[in-house]
């Protein structure tokens, strides 16, 4: 398969998590796994990590650990402004988008979409204050149908979506558009937190667990990966990429209210697009006031799974298990210690003789091990938390001085969310955390079921089990894409 390579003068960074076994092999990315270099990968990744990308060569590579997660393009600056339209979605919020507009400056022609809005009126005003173009939509549509509206008046090549409830700095755009020097790259999103972290429990809760809150690690987005989508509340997408993937001429689904932005999102990707989260880069984003406001929300959200999972049933499931790590954790929640030991010592088996086979070295095994299982009850318990929290409940509120174990066991689940690493900053009491957290994820799990009656669809509530999460790499002329522990 003929892959495109990086062009010439980009740099690359490791990715935090990679780590270098030998001259030949890499190990990391999202999904983890091992690459195994051949002889012209050793002299092509020499010179990547010396100067960046100098040659066809060392271009391919840089294209393959990029798509990996194995490491990050740092591309040079841009040598002029991007020639973009700003496209902002509204319903009334006038306040809102007043707020919106004022942050971001007269440096980009913007259109506001009005998408029936019960007072045009106060809208056109306040888009004719800022110089913008309103596009009136007689009815509402929602998002989907919105953006696809304001896509019409665009007529340069580049298009920046940004809701009307968000507050972005002037320079967002210059900001990340140097990632479009990669002809490949269709869209670029920032990071998107709460607009303020205030004194009271839901806005501190909100800033550390915002829904639209991706993190501090840039990453390739792609389904099945640890970036899986970025939201359009704020991103820069290249018009050519929309027009490939529309359909029948609208390149966000009409018919998604919620989602529209995963469907697209997982459209380019399947396209062969690129898409890069760059968090280095902050936008914004108000938040609901009221917990009911907020776990509405997080309802609204979870709906989309039912529909998306139609379009993208591969790409949809709520956890990812490895079989013997999921058996070990299975053995500690029943309390049988020795089905657990016996599945963590096949795991820590199986995982040495399949690296042996490679050739790669067998150290660490044991603790990686150890962290698998670890990963893996946490997914499980906000698995259950999501799907079966009233189940587990019930389960605690039992009677009975023999049922203790049950009820810790019941209860680490219940726990996990809360436990879960974070990846914002922000201090949240324990109380909240844990209650937050727990609620967020019952939400979001009940919108999850009713999506999928709503689509007479399950997918979205199968856990994707792996029986052979390990496999010895192969060769290739430049580089091998081997395990995906």
């Amino acid at each position: 398969m003929t892959v495109a390579a990086i062009p010439v003068a980009f740099g690359v960074i490791a990715d935090r998590t990679t780590k270098q076994l030998d001259e030949r092999t890499l190990w990391g990315g999202s999904p983890a796994r091992v690459m195994r270099l051949s002889e012209s990968g050793v002299a092509a990744w020499r010179e990547l990590s010396a100067s960046g990308v100098g040659s066809n060569a060392s271009g391919v590579l840089a294209r393959r650990l990029t798509d990996a997660g194995l490491v990050h393009p740092r591309p040079p600056e841009p040598d002029r402004d991007l020639d973009v339209t700003v496209v902002i979605p509204v319903r009334d919020r006038v306040d809102a988008l007043q707020r919106c507009l004022r942050a971001l400056g007269p440096s980009h022609r913007v259109i506001i979409v009005d998408d029936g809005s019960d007072d045009g009126e106060a809208v056109a005003h306040v888009a004719h204050h800022h110089g913008a173009t309103v596009v009136r939509r007689a009815r509402n549509g929602g998002p989907a149908a919105a953006r696809n509206s304001g896509l019409t008046a665009v007529g340069t090549d580049f298009v920046a979506f940004l809701d009307s409830d968000c507050v972005a700095p002037p320079d967002w755009i210059a900001g990340l558009a140097a990632h479009f020097a990669d002809p490949l790259v269709a869209a670029v999103a920032p990071r998107v937190m709460a607009l303020a972290e205030g004194p009271s429990r839901l806005e501190r809760y909100s800033a550390r667990f915002g829904s639209l809150d991706l993190g501090t690690r840039e990453a390739r987005v792609a389904p099945g990966t640890r970036i899986a989508y970025v939201p359009t509340a704020a991103v820069v997408i290249r018009r050519a990429a929309l027009e490939q993937v529309a359909t029948d001429g609208a390149a966000f689904d009409p018919a998604l209210r919620v989602g529209e932005d995963v469907d697209l999102m997982w459209r380019l990707h399947s396209a062969g697009w690129r898409v890069r989260y760059d968090p280095s880069v902050l936008v914004r984003h108000a938040e609901p006031t009221t917990w009911p406001a907020l776990l509405a929300r997080r309802y609204r959200y979870g709906t989309s799974a039912g529909a998306l999972a139609v379009r993208h049933p591969e790409s949809i499931a709520p956890v990812v298990l490895s079989s013997l790590p999921t058996v070990a954790v299975a053995g500690l929640l029943a309390r049988k210690p020795l089905l657990a030991a016996a599945a963590f010592g096949a795991s820590v088996v199986t995982t040495a003789r399949a690296l042996r086979a490679a050739d790669l070295p067998t150290a660490g095994v044991v603790p990686a091990c150890g962290r698998a299982v670890g990963e893996t009850w946490l997914g499980i318990g906000r698995y259950a938390c999501q799907f079966a929290a009233p189940v587990l409940i019930a389960g605690l509120a039992r009677g009975g001085p023999r049922r203790w174990g049950t009820r810790a066991a019941l209860a680490s689940l219940l726990l996990a969310p809360a436990l879960s690493p974070s990846h914002a900053s922000g201090s949240v009491d324990a109380p909240t955390r844990v209650v937050g957290r727990l609620l967020d994820d019952v939400a979001y799990g009940a919108g999850v079921w009713a999506g999928c009656v709503r689509a007479r669809n399950a997918v979205p509530l199968r856990p994707d089990v792996r029986l052979r999460p390990f496999r010895a790499p192969r060769r290739t002329s430049a580089v091998s894409e081997g395990s995906r522990p």
